[in-house]
């Protein structure tokens, strides 16, 4: 794999659906329609079979969850090509932005206005997932992995941090609009960074859609640079845009 699939096997591996299979290097993923990266099928590799056939399995592999078929792609890649040809389209419907950066900078150095809890606490779940009650897929993306739950000053901010390997994944980066303003999202980002870096990660990513610009303005100013882009793709007939 280029460095560009490596960095996404990364992120795939700190966000795990609860229900997921191969087609060759290709990962199939279903969490209940909670994310577009939980429920699509992450196209890199090889997957060991046509690309029409393996778009094939990711069709069954959808429907059997009782989910549209997705399939994530490194942008203006030969697997994204491939996919095009196969007669597939952006999934210009996806609410989050079907078009994604992937962007890579430096730890945070640490804060005290913002902590890290070792488990969820209702405060955090009503911001980075929106509910006080997680459904069993939400709880199970959020939570697999070497999890870190960062709030800022208790209830104001929150952010999902995980490591793997030597990377620190960053998600569900929200703080209550009231509060917004004050470098509460700043003071979350730097206190992911010494845990991270003491649990081995070395460098941070995240995940950004291209249209929100105040989120690629903060990151920017944190240090952070595009690594590259993904694409979500769907079959013409599943396409909900019109």
């Amino acid at each position: 794999m280029d460095a560009m699939e490596t960095l996404e096997t990364a992120c795939a591996d700190a966000w795990r659906a609860p229900v997921e299979d191969k087609v060759g290097d290709w990962r199939l993923r279903a969490a209940g329609g909670f994310t577009g990266r939980a429920n699509s099928a992450l196209a890199i590799g090889d997957p060991g079979v046509p690309v029409a056939e393996a778009l094939d399995r990711v069709c069954e592999f959808a429907h059997l969850h009782g989910l549209p078929p997705v399939v994530q792609t490194v942008f203006d890649s030969k697997t994204e090509r491939a996919v095009e040809e196969a007669g597939w389209v952006p999934n210009a419907s996806h609410a989050a932005g079907h078009l994604v950066s992937v962007l890579v900078g430096p730890l945070g150095a640490g804060s005290d206005r913002a902590e890290i809890l070792t488990s969820p606490t209702e405060s955090w779940w009503e911001l980075a997932a929106d509910t006080t009650e997680p459904s069993p897929a939400q709880r199970h993306v959020l939570t697999t992995g070497e999890i870190g739950y960062g709030v800022a000053e208790i209830t104001a901010g929150a952010v999902r941090a995980a490591v793997v390997g030597d990377l620190l994944h960053i998600s569900r980066l929200a703080v209550r609009p009231e509060h917004r303003r004050r470098g509460l999202a700043s003071a979350l980002m730097a206190a992911c960074g010494p845990w991270a870096a003491a649990r081995g990660a070395t460098r941070c990513v995240l995940q950004v859609a291209t249209g929100n610009e105040a989120a690629l303005a903060l990151y920017e100013g944190l240090g952070f640079v595009e690594h590259h882009r993904y694409r979500y793709w769907v079959r013409p007939c599943e396409d909900r845009s019109s």
